[in-house]
């Protein structure tokens, strides 16, 4: 149990259940041909290791191709998706049926390691970048029987099949890579539908013999981290029947939120002038037969033409990879998993479809952690999961809470803390406005001042995190509450109003909240323990942005006049973090930030009203935990 807070209730499935019987939710599977062989077992409802599945030489393991009615590359054959296929023998020699563990990925077959062929960020802002220089071809290695490893030998002793498919144009599987649209969301939900009889599978890439998965209830569930935690996703938004729970683990759902933010051009954490192409040719390892005709119809072709990497905006080549506009079709009951100081897929990824998915009544849970990127859910929260919407075990999960987080300073394998959903529900916007010199460091006030401007320089060659540690800089802005006499927890996705002139026509904005004193550690995907969140914005684009919350206007920006102010309203990255009595929160404004934007020219003066700019707080206790905490009236 977690924390003491989950259902007390035992699986109606135990250890003394009979032997030879599988319960799914549709109720009672057909029973093995041989009475007596053995079959999965659950306890306090989880799937238990059966000694009989346990001997890996008695495992079956299967190679085949599944068709997937996509014609990717449009060689006029349908795409095929490399699969393999590990179960127990007794679904070959007893007639056991079992649900299924499936895994996706790109990157089954190897990646590009040359960074080299990234675009070069060091470029003025609104002008079309310099030409990038493509990755050189993958090799492509034509015999992997075995796909992958991964999850098999958690779950095969404890009576489910694991199936890995590798994406479509990678691999062994045809097609192209096409990085988030529709092909790569048809393709797993062939794999689904193989599972289920509805598809087709062959022994050979070409031609081959039918390969059946008799040995399946048609129950599955996928699960996977970064590109492998999308794909659960983007299988569950064609609302595949078979397809009953998914653990999407810092799953990328948005491609324009992956490569930009709010009208502004900005790179992943850790990975300094990649975009779309570039993760193109990362795991480009298909067949080089297909390879010219792939790259010119995307890398070449689509990417180039509609990525639009001038200027920012977001349209409709982003919105046809944006999970988002899909999620009225998910009906897998999805627990979602993410870092809280993941800034390479930063944490609205999931925030956003964890709302969606609670607003349409889908069933979800959010697992989060103070580390970076990746960091699945504890173990015995995925075999509930898995075990209750695979099998029909009745362990109290759908009555757990909505919310478990890992506290800061939590040993690993530590149980996490429940809470009732995501943002506490006892958190409440408290709204502070900065005054005070921003080149030293400003004061954080509940009241606005009646006038007052403070401006910086930019220059790219000072890092956020420098900024945020020096005493005195003219290139930033910083703003502070005083020493916290209590702490301080947020809860919640904090949104900036910013009223500010630019002396160019173009100019990054970069907004960071901060622990002081300044700790730069690093805490994993280009996190630091300083940090609390991050957000970035084109201030070209503050016509869309006037509310906050998820940027989808296809509304383009335009150049700003210099001199002439401007308001914007945007969200920084959604947080569960407590600032520890003793220590300052602080927000961090400058323009450029070196480890994720665009890397212009120094010298662009931005200018803000501080009268008209403020933060909104989401405080766990609202105001008067705040006045508590920082003493003020």
């Amino acid at each position: 149990m977690l924390g003491g807070t989950l259902s007390a209730t035992l699986s109606a499935m135990s250890a003394c259940a009979p032997a030879g019987t599988v319960q799914s939710r549709s109720g009672p599977a057909d029973p093995p041909a041989r009475p007596g062989a053995a079959a999965p077992v659950f306890l306090n409802g989880q799937a238990q290791i059966v000694p009989a599945f346990q001997d890996t030489a008695q495992w079956i393991r299967q190679e085949l191709w599944v068709e997937t009615g996509v014609d990717s590359d449009q060689d006029g054959v349908m795409d095929r998706v490399h699969v393999d296929v590990t179960r127990q023998r007794q679904t070959e020699t007893d007639g056991l049926r079992v649900a299924t563990i499936y895994e996706s990925s790109p990157y089954f077959a190897g990646t590009a390691g040359d960074l080299g062929t990234f675009w070069n960020v060091n470029q003025p802002l609104g002008v079309a970048p310099a030409p990038r220089v493509p990755q050189p071809e993958l090799p492509f290695a034509p015999v992997r029987p075995r796909i992958a490893r991964s999850e098999v030998n958690t779950w095969v002793p404890r009576g489910f099949a694991v199936v890995h498919s590798e994406a479509l144009g990678t691999g062994l599987s045809t097609g192209c890579p096409t990085v988030g649209d529709a092909p790569e969301q048809l393709a797993p939900k062939a794999v689904i539908d193989w599972l289920n009889g509805r598809a087709t599978g062959y022994t050979s890439v070409q031609g081959g013999t039918r390969v059946s998965a008799a040995w399946a209830t048609g129950k599955v569930g996928m699960i996977g981290t970064s590109y492998n935690g999308t794909i659960p996703l983007a299988a569950a938004v064609t609302g595949v029947e078979g397809l009953a729970a998914i653990i999407p683990i810092a799953p990328n759902t948005s491609y324009y939120h992956y490569y930009r933010s709010n009208g502004l051009v900005r790179s992943p954490g850790g990975y300094l002038g990649e975009d779309v192409d570039v993760l193109y040719d990362f795991i480009h390892t298909g067949t080089p037969a297909a390879r010219a005709r792939c790259n010119a119809r995307y890398r070449d072709g689509l990417f180039a033409a509609q990525s639009d990497r001038t200027h920012g905006d977001y349209n409709a080549f982003w919105a046809s990879r944006d999970l988002l506009t899909k999620i009225r079709g998910v009906k897998a009951a999805t627990l979602l998993a993410h870092g809280l100081n993941d800034f390479n897929v930063v944490p609205e990824h999931s925030m956003r479809i964890y709302a969606a998915l609670k607003a349409q009544g889908t069933p979800t849970q959010l697992y989060l952690h103070q580390g970076g990127h990746g960091g699945p859910p504890p173990l015995d929260m995925q075999n509930k999961w898995f075990s209750h919407y695979l099998y029909g075990v009745s362990n109290g999960v759908e009555r757990d809470p909505r919310l478990f987080v890992m506290r800061e300073g939590a040993p690993r394998g530590s149980t996490p803390t429940p809470y009732a959903d995501y943002p506490n529900p006892l958190a409440a916007a408290v709204t502070v406005y900065p005054q005070g010199r921003g080149a030293q460091v400003g004061g954080l006030a509940l009241r606005a001042l009646s006038s007052g401007r403070d401006s910086l320089l930019d220059d790219v060659r000072f890092s956020g995190s420098a900024l945020a540690a020096t005493p005195a800089s003219p290139n930033r802005l910083l703003y502070a509450t005083p020493v916290l006499q209590a702490p301080v927890h947020l809860s919640g996705t904090t949104t900036v109003t910013v009223r500010l002139a630019s002396s160019a026509a173009a100019a990054n904005l970069s907004v960071w909240l901060v622990q002081l004193p300044y700790d730069s550690a690093r805490t994993g995907s280009e996190g630091h323990v300083g940090v609390i969140t991050r957000g970035w914005a084109d201030p070209q684009n503050h016509a869309a942005l006037t509310q906050g919350g998820n940027f989808a206007s296809m509304l383009p920006g335009t150049p700003l006049v210099p001199g002439q102010f401007v308001s914007l309203t945007f969200d920084l990255q959604p947080d569960d973090q407590i600032i520890p009595a003793g220590k300052q929160l602080g927000v961090l404004v400058m323009s450029s930030d070196r480890e994720f934007t665009l890397w212009p020219p120094a010298g662009t003066r931005l200018t803000l009203d501080l009268a008209a700019t403020r933060l909104a707080l989401p405080v766990v206790g609202g105001m008067a935990a705040w006045q508590r905490a920082t003493g003020t009236p």
